[in-house]
């Protein structure tokens, strides 16, 4: 399904941090489709209801509950993003370094909502094509210096003007509406070898 491949890229940037948050955080999943060929419950099936992120330093790696959708991983080396589809045996790479949807207007309001005890700010970042509004808190750090190449879809703008990890997100396409959520955070030190590729994995440029 073309929807499918466009959430690979959402969800998912200039100061050096003391404290970057470094650990797993999971979250919860809702869709609303907007093509009449495809259902609620088609969609939360083929991309998941669950989404378990990691990150460390400039890499991170998603694995989700989904039938099409298995994991994502980010390589702050390669500046690419490396997804891993059921029905493919190649992951397939994004470069990061191209923006497929332009930002053309950013809003940030102050303390809009409480989540998991957080105290969120809220950033929306409208696109050409793409609206993401993004609740954060400031106590969840990361280094936007390490995101500054990561363009693919106005991350870099994102993390450069919140220097944090989002707790919930409403991505607004054309196809759908996703909407994810925190529901547990949990700080621990991670294997560097965890945001490494698998051996002797076959790679191949994405045609999305």
């Amino acid at each position: 399904m073309k929807a499918t491949p466009l959430l690979i890229l959402l969800v998912l940037t200039v100061t050096t941090l003391r404290a970057q948050f470094e650990g797993e955080i999971i979250y919860k999943n809702k869709y609303q489709s907007k093509m009449p060929a495809v259902s609620d419950e088609q969609l939360t099936g083929m991309l998941g209801t669950e989404s378990q992120y990691y990150i460390k330093g400039g890499n991170y790696k998603t694995v989700c509950n989904g039938s099409v959708l298995q994991w994502q991983l980010y390589v702050n080396r390669d500046n690419k993003l490396y997804n891993k589809f059921a029905m493919s045996e190649s992951l397939l790479w994004n470069d990061c370094s191209t923006d497929k949807d332009e930002v053309v207007k950013t809003e940030i309001k102050r303390k809009v909502v409480k989540i998991l005890g957080h105290e969120c700010d809220e950033i929306i970042l409208t696109g050409n094509t793409v609206k993401q509004t993004h609740y954060f808190s400031s106590k969840l750090k990361i280094d936007a210096k390490m995101f500054a190449k990561c363009k693919l879809y106005g991350f870099n703008k994102y993390t450069e003007l919140t220097n944090a990890i989002p707790l919930k997100s409403i991505v607004e396409l054309e196809q759908f509406t996703l909407e994810t959520e925190a529901v547990e955070v949990k700080a621990m030190k991670l294997d560097d070898k965890f945001f490494e590729l698998p051996p002797d994995a076959e790679t191949a440029p994405s045609p999305y």
